[in-house]
């Protein structure tokens, strides 16, 4: 497979932005735009590709805060979930929230995903949308099967789950999310979160002390 995976770790919250580059085509995608448009284009040119698509797990601002300058600089269309889009046109007030200061518009979508599973192709780079909300409005994970590994935003990490204590969270919706959409994927696929260090469904599954606890509490 002629697939690559590079990733930048960059804003205030220390969030996971992914270039998938497609090595025989030279194309990429970025999956969530999380600060300094600039370094994200230069870390693709480096590499020899050029970006033909930008993906969002979800609207909390420092997984789109570059959307806007992104797509400006690189022309790629911009696609989030439908259930997301309100949460996007909030981005100036989230930077007042979070940091007492606003922040710049986010890019308008080109597309809004609603079906599920969505295929997303861009030479041999084929992602599956899987619906997973709870951390926040209309959050999407992105499931490569050919590589078996999932883009799960802040959904699922590394022995944690995302918070549920920010506006239009749920936790219960959470780890519905996880347990019907994510766990179901197979032991032997890797994670690759919005934060902290990747991981696999395995390991998830046999030590994430919020995962067993949830299922103690349904037994």
């Amino acid at each position: 497979m002629s697939i690559e995976i590079k990733r930048l770790t960059l804003g205030i919250a220390s969030t996971h932005c992914y270039i998938v580059g497609d090595t025989t085509t030279s194309e990429a995608l970025v999956i969530d735009p999380v600060d300094q448009a600039a370094l994200i284009l230069q870390t693709t040119q480096e590499a020899g590709w050029t970006i033909k698509l930008i993906l969002a797990t979800h609207a909390h601002f420092d997984h789109v805060l570059a959307s806007r300058n992104l797509k400006d600089q690189t022309g790629a269309p911009f696609l989030i979930h439908a259930e997301a889009a309100a949460m996007l046109e909030t981005l100036p007030q989230q930077g007042l929230m979070f940091t007492g200061r606003l922040f710049p518009q986010a890019a308008q979508p080109d597309r809004l995903l609603t079906t599920e599973p969505e295929t997303i192709t861009l030479g041999e780079i084929v992602l599956e949308t899987l619906y997973t909300p709870g951390h926040a409005p209309g959050h999407i994970s992105f499931y490569m099967p050919d590589a078996r590994l999932v883009f799960s935003g802040d959904c699922l990490f590394a022995g944690s789950i995302g918070r549920t204590d920010l506006p239009g969270a749920d936790y219960n919706l959470l780890m519905k999310s996880i347990f019907e959409k994510l766990l179901p994927l197979g032991d032997n696929v890797r994670v690759l979160p919005g934060h902290m260090e990747t991981t696999t469904i395995g390991k998830e599954r046999a030590t994430n002390p919020f995962l067993l606890d949830y299922t103690n509490e349904q037994n």
